[in-house]
């Protein structure tokens, strides 16, 4: 979708005065159609301390199931109560979003909201408004209604990757060029991590976030192209893992916000890089953790229940998705765990809503939100061709078996799916898209199954005829047996944005013994092969390679095995 531009029209200027009103359009002036959006703000009352304010709002771009208007004050007016719509607001910034009741706005249509607020000085109306993300009372070049802003994106596509090349990483291109056969896959693109804040600048002689950006306009030329980030340094760090603890404690909110997450706004914000499409992978493995490692659970962590206290997870994803959001060629994917850790009755649900209640934490709102990504850095194996949820053996249910252990999805492509209607039925937009990351869930190789297991038992069959050979879903460490996936693609299945590499193939997922670091990464029992075991993991082995590095580091045995062993193979 084109970019709305920003010159403001003079027959559009906001008068503010003694009125106290912005007024949104003057009709005659120009086309309806050429205008995306418009707000009126008018203050009602004014007693010189504090006042009451309507504001009426009008799309006349594509239907929307959701809204959310953004402000910022010039003085020092803040909100203390609103009506008919969520007012939150940090600092001068204002985020107004739609209630459950109200959502739904029509090409044309208005709704309005208000609220109350206290001030000294100066009760100066705001000067720009935005509707999810599109800057209102402005002329779009006059396109008019054939092509309207996504709704709850403002100048994004539907989805990044549909027409668009996506970034190799040149780093992780070298590493896998010199392995013997890595030239196969060494123009695949992969996720770039900026795991700690020395990454954004880059660290250890890597390139940081401005080379690669400067890199992807490179490799973009004349046409579209996606990088792809990976936002992953919250406070208290992956509270249930050992492996990539990370550099902030469980109480660092504001270095989190100030010397991590700004300055990656910020880059990301520069007008050199808007013709880009950037996709970020929004804090992996942290907010499912707050559902399935907490108190009263026998998975729970002291470090997952202090986070689920203190909050600092969904302050940290909340101010994250605002402040990337906010940039309008960023698309924000969240982390959505995987089905063998989140499709059980007890998980599925309440992650959703967790996410939820993040997105709408520190200014952010669902609209913040542009999908979910599963399977990151994970195992679970995308389709399962020889085994069903629906299928029995003897009566008794393959939900009863040891492996699947009355979970209701068997492979990620299924709960993506699901994931999906579950996400926008609990009030996300309805043109949320899906990533499924693919690097290392083929399992191909001699050991993958040709058919459906022997139908003696429920077990029997199951363990026969899946091809994810781990010996439990709980496994995650720098697996024995694994193989790459399908190739990264666009578009390919119902609800699925792209299959991607997010986890570069080849970087380890966590070090096999303790190594002293600087890096903020401690010893995960989960990546030692002679490890029996956990409740998270039903007391299995851990199924890890032997002699891994530290987690992100060069593990040159892995790679091989996942060429190896790849599905469909090189």
């Amino acid at each position: 979708m084109s970019r709305t531009r920003t010159a403001l029209l003079a027959a559009l200027a906001l008068v503010a005065g003694a009125s106290g009103t912005a007024l949104a359009v003057v009709p005659g002036d120009v086309g309806i159609a050429a205008i995306p959006c418009s707000v009126d703000y008018k203050v009602q009352n004014d007693w010189g301390t504090g006042f009451t304010a309507n504001v009426t709002i009008t799309n006349n771009g594509a239907a929307k199931s959701s809204w959310a208007v953004k402000w910022s004050y010039a003085g020092n007016q803040k909100i203390t109560s609103g009506w008919n719509a969520k007012v939150t607001q940090s600092g001068t910034a204002v985020t107004a979003a739609n209630e459950s009741y109200n959502g739904t706005l029509a090409t044309g249509g208005s709704t309005s909201f208000g609220f109350q607020g206290t001030y000294s000085g100066t009760n100066a109306v705001p000067a720009t408004f935005t509707l999810d993300g599109v800057t209102c009372n402005v002329d779009d070049g006059g396109g008019g209604p054939t092509n309207p802003p996504d709704p709850g994106t403002g100048s994004r596509v539907d989805n990044p990757y549909s027409g668009a090349k996506v970034y190799v990483n040149p780093e992780w291109s070298a590493n896998a060029a010199a392995e013997p056969g890595g030239s196969r896959i060494a123009n695949q693109p992969t996720g770039v991590w900026l795991d700690r804040v020395a990454a954004i600048a880059g660290a250890g002689g890597k390139m940081g976030l401005r080379a690669h950006l400067d890199e992807a306009l490179r490799q973009k030329g004349s046409g579209e192209l996606a990088v792809q980030l990976v936002i992953y340094d919250l406070p208290g760090r992956d509270c249930a893992a050992l492996a990539s603890n990370g550099e902030f404690g469980p109480t660092d909110i504001d270095k989190y916000k100030t010397q991590y997450i700004d300055p990656i706004a910020a880059i990301l914000a520069d007008p050199k890089y808007a013709s880009l499409r950037i996709v970020t992978t929004v804090e992996l493995d942290s907010l499912p953790n707050l559902v399935t490692n907490v108190s009263p659970r026998n998975t729970a962590t002291p470090n997952c229940d202090t986070m689920k206290t203190n909050g600092n997870y969904v302050k940290g994803v909340g101010y994250a998705l605002n402040k990337l959001g906010d940039v309008p060629n960023v698309y924000n994917y969240v982390d959505a765990g995987h089905h063998g850790w989140l499709g059980w009755d007890d998980n599925f649900s309440a992650t959703v809503q967790t996410i939820k209640q993040a997105a709408t934490a520190e200014g952010a709102t669902v609209n913040d939100v542009h999908g979910f990504i599963t399977n990151t850095a994970n195992y679970s194996a995308l389709k399962e061709p020889y085994f069903t949820i629906n299928d029995s053996v003897n009566g008794t249910s393959v939900r009863e078996s040891k492996w699947v252990d009355w979970n209701r999805y068997v492979d990620e492509l299924s709960y993506a799916q699901a994931f999906r209607q579950e996400a926008v039925s609990q009030g996300f937009p309805s043109g949320v898209g899906m990533l499924i990351d693919t690097s290392r869930n083929g399992w191909g190789g001699s050991a993958r199954p040709t058919g459906p297991g022997a139908k003696t038992d429920v077990n029997t069959y199951v363990d026969g005829g899946r091809v994810d050979r781990r010996l439990n879903t709980g496994n995650w460490c720098n697996q024995s047996g694994a193989g790459l996936g399908e190739r990264p693609q666009a578009s390919p299945a119902a609800g699925i944005d792209a299959y991607v590499w997010i986890k570069p193939p080849g970087e380890s997922d966590g070090a096999s013994s303790a190594i002293p670091n600087d890096e903020g990464k401690g010893f995960d029992r989960m990546c030692d092969p002679t490890y029996t075991g956990n409740p998270r993991n039903n007391n299995h082995m851990s199924g890890a390679l032997p002699n891994a590095p530290l987690s992100g580091h060069w593990f040159s045995a892995q790679f091989q095995q996942l060429m190896q062993n790849a599905y469909p193979a090189l």
